[in-house]
């Protein structure tokens, strides 16, 4: 198998060197270029044919942003993995950088002798090797309305429910902040009902990640706080680091108790708890995403009566949460994300009275 090529993109040499050196310790890949910037990545990409590119957000002369939207309008299908500072314009700036295409992102390494150095670099090659694998996938990639008819057999219509819902829980991995954008900017805002997501995200962007969402929706987004109130046309994001429940005091908890499939906050999680509290009254959204975070929680909730929902593979950027939901026999309709916000919206009619 031939290696991975990658072009590591930084302002900072050292940091080029770091991630360069991460990248060329695994043997299914190489960094074949080092760029400054974007205008140097620009020349490179004359003369070089990577397979992804590891992409930092801020940097002088051309800076992620304004790479990403030139790399459109030049046709350039190369996945891109943005590194991010834990900053509140480093993380703000991400989040942009995602709706313009970005495959994902990691937190930048803080250093050579970071702590973190281990883990950050076992995520970034994690998320090359899907980025590359997406890429290929989406040559090979049947229609949509191919893939919808093979997912949708012996699947129930949720149009066909007309049940009350009385809340919403939404749950999204690798590609979920794109995802969720579609979704939760076409929201009203008196959708009647509480909304919960939790997007595996790492702690110090999901506030960004909420006040992003908050600034470009009718509804009301913010990141969730121990001891919040759950109260109606509301979306409650989880913080990064932090598993979130909903309690039987109609309040949100979090808390720090182990991950769950290796993450945390989990989609689990949240399904559970909330089936506890809604019931029949739940509707359960499974989004983009590696794993299989979600299904168990989607069992529990169909079990419990409940209305459940995946998004279809065509749409998805990784078939992973979506498709371990799917496969329990529990989920209700398979949607193209385009679709999944008029049809939270149609159950939700009763609710807004």
């Amino acid at each position: 198998m031939d290696k991975i090529k990658v072009i590591v993109v930084d302002d900072s040499a050292l940091m080029r060197k770091i991630v360069s050196d991460i990248i060329n310790s695994n043997n299914d890949m190489e960094v074949i270029n080092t760029s400054r910037n974007g205008e140097d990545l620009f020349k490179k990409l004359s003369r070089e044919k990577p397979d992804v590119i590891t992409l930092d957000v801020e940097m002088p002369k051309m800076d992620g942003i304004t790479t990403l939207k030139k790399m459109k309008e030049e046709k350039y299908n190369i996945p891109v993995i943005m590194l991010s500072s834990i900053s509140k314009r480093g993380t703000a700036l991400t989040m942009e950088c995602l709706e313009n295409g970005a495959f994902d992102f990691i937190p930048k390494p803080s250093g050579a002798i970071s702590l973190d150095i281990e883990k950050v670099g076992e995520e970034l090659k994690s998320k090359i090797k899907l980025a590359y694998s997406k890429n290929i996938y989406k040559e090979k990639s049947t229609s949509l309305k191919k893939d919808r008819k093979l997912q949708k057999e012996n699947v129930a219509s949720v149009s066909e429910k007309n049940k009350k819902i009385n809340a919403v829980v939404i749950g999204a991995s690798t590609g979920g902040p794109k995802a969720l954008y579609k979704v939760v900017t076409q929201l009203p805002a008196d959708i009647g009902v509480p909304v919960f997501i939790v997007q595996h995200m790492p702690v110090g962007f999901t506030k960004a990640f909420a006040e992003r969402l908050d600034s470009n929706s009718k509804i009301k987004v913010k990141e969730a706080s121990e001891g919040d109130n759950v109260e109606k046309n509301v979306v409650y994001i989880a913080p990064g680091g932090f598993h979130m429940e909903v309690g039987a005091d109609k309040k949100i908890h979090l808390n720090t108790e182990p991950p769950i499939w290796g993450v945390r906050p989990a989609v689990d999680k949240l399904f559970v708890s909330a089936s506890m509290i809604y019931g029949k009254y739940l509707l359960s959204v499974v989004l983009t995403g590696m794993g299989k975070d979600g299904a168990q929680g989607t069992a529990v909730i169909k079990e419990n009566g409940g209305v459940t929902i995946s998004e279809d593979k065509s749409t998805c950027t990784i078939y992973g949460m979506p498709k371990a939901a799917y496969e329990t026999g529990k989920v209700d309709e398979v949607l193209p994300i385009n679709e999944i916000a008029s049809i939270i919206v149609k159950n939700t009619k009763e609710a807004r009275g």
